[in-house]
């Protein structure tokens, strides 16, 4: 007897992933394409990334065996949904993929319990709570230049202010300042001016025209914090205690998952949080796209499988 397919969908400011799955949980399929944002990169992009990733991953496989499918999409428009409703039709799966925010799966990705909270911190950061796997209220999420306190482009951003500030001033880099060296090198590399101020004033250019490089800065605060540095490390530091406030705000009862590249990766931020958490059952997301499978074969299972498999659907591939 020919298996059926679940299929889950994770597109994101960053990349898009798709995950093929049998309803035992069994991945048959997984593919990584470009951002699928569309309020962040467009729709015709974001369609075209989903597109790509759900074609790898399909491969071979026939879509008419696909019985459920759902997609989580971060900046989601109403003018997707037709979109992928025409994507899977050509990809020959008789029905289009339930639609649904990319916080939702991310929460479903750390825990297979309907009710609790997700605190999210990658390029963006939100908090939500969350009843039978819907999302009941939402804090923060309000995008870079208005809100995401404590996400990766809050942090970068701080990170930068604290460095062209200091150059601005002409002040010369302390001992044990690893962040000015860091940032100056992710902007500049060894090409550099001669005077602090038009180091300055290049970064800030360099920023303008380009504001997602400034969201790549995270990893290497915590990097810095890491080695000592004190101003990298207050940095993640204030990053953890709005995070932590913005879950105060929606938190009830439950686990708190967490997920987002700034909370699933080891570092300052992360260690900071968890441990401003405790007391809570604190979870970690893991691949959203299985998670996505998951809840689209979840109508599907009875309670006792759901449960017993999440793990299965939501482990990232090797």
């Amino acid at each position: 007897m020919t298996e059926s397919l679940v299929v889950g969908v994770d597109a994101g400011a960053t990349s898009t992933r798709v995950s093929v799955h049998t309803l035992d949980g069994r991945r048959v399929g997984y593919a990584r394409a470009s951002a699928g944002n569309p309020s962040a990169h467009g729709l015709a992009k974001a369609v075209a990334a989903i597109g790509s990733a759900l074609n790898q991953a399909l491969g071979s496989l026939d879509g008419g065996r696909v019985v459920a499918s759902l997609a989580g999409v971060a900046g989601r428009t109403p003018e997707m949904a037709p979109e992928l409703a025409a994507l899977w039709s050509a990809h020959g799966i008789p029905d289009a993929p339930v639609y649904v925010r990319d916080v939702t799966i991310a929460y479903a990705a750390g825990s297979a319990e309907p009710d609790g909270s997700l605190l999210l911190s990658g390029t963006g950061a939100v908090a939500t709570r969350v009843a039978d796997f819907e999302v009941t209220a939402i804090a923060d999420g309000l995008g870079w230049l208005l809100g995401d306190l404590g996400s990766g482009f809050w942090i970068g951003r701080e990170a930068a202010r604290e460095v062209v500030t200091a150059l601005d001033q002409g002040r010369k880099p302390a001992r044990g300042d690893v962040l000015t060296e860091y940032v100056i090198s992710h902007f500049l590399g060894s090409d550099r001016p001669a005077t602090p101020r038009a180091v300055a004033d290049r970064i800030v250019r360099l920023a303008q025209a380009d504001h997602m490089r400034l969201a790549a800065l995270s990893a290497l605060v915590g990097q810095a914090a890491a080695a000592g540095d004190p101003v990298a490390d207050g940095i993640a530091r204030r990053a953890a205690g709005h995070l932590v406030d913005t879950l105060r705000r929606v938190h009830d009862s439950g686990p708190v998952v967490l997920a987002g590249s700034v909370l699933t990766s080891d570092g300052p931020v992360r260690d900071a949080v968890v441990e401003l958490l405790a007391g809570e059952r604190v979870a970690t997301a893991g691949d959203g796209a299985g998670a996505a499978a998951w809840l689209a074969a979840r109508p599907l299972l009875t309670e006792d499988e759901a449960a017993s498999r999440h793990t299965a659907f939501t482990t990232a591939p090797a």
